[in-house]
């Protein structure tokens, strides 16, 4: 699939989409066409190392205790 560049507007959505707990890659992926590796290439450009860092250990965690999440 080929993913078209983002708007700093829309890299700013999916940003904060990725950041809430509410919302799943496949919802991401469904409006944006981004899949999950590219929505983390997109989080460790855009924050700060701690940040993706604090992140991908949420967003693991919440995949160990439901797989149907993120």
């Amino acid at each position: 699939m080929k993913v078209t560049p983002l708007s700093s507007a829309e890299v700013s959505e999916v940003i904060e989409m990725a950041l809430s707990d509410h919302t799943s890659f496949a919802q991401i992926r469904a409006l944006y066409g981004l899949g999950p590796d590219d929505v983390k290439a997109l989080m460790r450009a855009n924050l700060a190392r701690g940040s993706y860092r604090a992140w991908r250990r949420r967003v693991r965690a919440f995949s160990d205790r439901r797989e149907v999440y993120k």
